[in-house]
């Protein structure tokens, strides 16, 4: 291109017709890209300002055209941030193609005669510019949203922990888009060496690979992660533990929402204080399967589910299972050694033993089970003389 800038009234006319060429643009905008039309108005009209504030900086650019163009984000300034997080990338292209179009349509007629080429070569150089430009924001959009939503999870997983689950937590996590999400599993453990950006950088990584949606923080020395939309929370665990440290990873339950992880996170928390007591744990654990551990180490939500959950459908099923459940442990758990104490035959133990199982779902022939349902029945009956 040659470096002699257009004439004088070549570049007054083009720059008296920006607000016009941008006017052509946004409704040619309108005509040919469907995505456009069913935008809010406010952001069509800043869509507007911007390729008004490209038309005349490439007016601007005209005027030394023997330098490269030095085209900045200044261009995309003229409308907000927020505009680039309803715009994507290549919708943006879409725009600049369409504004160069309209301006390449236009230019001949502004330039005075031996322009035209030169105009024409000088506006697919500029729309060049400015298709750069648009990466570079987005780029830079992309980076900040990423440090706002690591953010935002943080204060997610913080309010959770601490247990002040409300209308921010929920409008916070709407900006996540986990307004909907469901159902939802908190997962606690040790936190792995390194600094906490590259810790949840690596978790939602191995999450996006294993097509499990997360929310992670690092609070103090552990890792926090949320379960979003996964049926079975075990299995939406497994594949994010090579994320964790060294040592145990309690999984809370499974509860519907957002709204209810509190729940979940409150029995995560208990468990992962609680499960030195079981050192042969299998990793990851339930914290269901920590209730007795739980309990023990002054869990009170642990103890209730204990009492509610175990004792009380007992109770309520008949004092025959009780008393099996008793004289089982108290025989080394021999069917022959409890029917001896309750003066029954041994297959009526064993029946028994099956009911217990399927009335509280602990199976008293399963030593972790047995142990469960004993820490149940002392609870219980210490409540019952309360």
């Amino acid at each position: 291109m040659t470096t002699t800038p257009p004439a004088t009234a070549t570049l007054r006319r083009l720059e008296r017709a920006s607000g016009a060429l941008a006017t052509k643009s946004v409704a040619r905008m309108d005509e040919t890209l469907p995505w456009f039309r069913a935008m809010p108005a406010d952001q069509r009209s800043w869509v507007m300002l911007i390729a008004q504030a490209g038309i005349a900086s490439f007016v601007e650019w005209l005027r030394s055209p023997g330098d490269a163009p030095r085209l900045t984000t200044e261009v995309f300034r003229a409308g907000p941030q927020e505009l680039a997080r309803s715009v994507n990338l290549q919708q943006a292209v879409e725009l600049v193609r369409v504004t160069v179009e309209v301006v390449e349509g236009e230019v001949e007629g502004f330039g005075a005669p031996g322009e035209q080429a030169q105009l024409r070569e000088a506006v697919l150089r500029y729309s060049r510019e400015i298709a750069f430009a648009a990466a570079q924001v987005y780029a830079g959009v992309a980076e900040l949203r990423g440090a706002w939503d690591a953010r935002l999870e943080a204060l997610v997983v913080d309010v959770l922990l601490r247990g002040d689950v409300d209308e921010t937590l929920l409008s916070r996590a709407s900006a996540l888009g986990w307004a909907a999400m469901t159902p939802v599993a908190v997962v606690i453990g040790a936190a792995p060496k390194g600094h906490p950006e590259q810790v949840l950088d690596a978790v939602q990584r191995a999450a996006r690979h294993a097509g499990v949606d997360v929310l992670a923080g690092v609070p103090g020395d552990r890792l926090v992660v949320v379960l979003g939309g996964v049926e079975d929370a075990m299995a939406g665990t497994r594949p994010l533990l090579p994320e964790f440290g060294a040592g145990p990873v309690v999984v809370g339950p499974t509860v519907a929402d957002l709204g209810a992880a509190g729940t979940s996170a409150r029995a995560a928390l208990a468990g992962i204080r609680a499960v030195p007591g079981w050192p042969a744990a299998p990793r990851p654990v339930f914290a269901s399967d920590l209730l007795a551990e739980r309990a023990l180490s002054g869990d009170e939500e642990a103890r209730h589910t204990l009492v509610e959950d175990v004792y009380r459908p007992l109770a309520e099923a008949g004092s025959g299972l009780l008393d099996t459940v008793t004289a089982y442990a108290e025989s080394g758990s021999t069917l022959e050694g409890a029917a001896r104490a309750l003066f029954v035959h041994p297959n009526t133990v064993r029946y028994r033993l099956r009911r217990v199982a399927e009335v509280c779902g602990r199976a008293p022939t399963d030593p972790r089970d047995l142990l469960t349902l004993q820490l149940a029945l002392v609870l219980g009956r210490l409540a019952d003389q309360g």
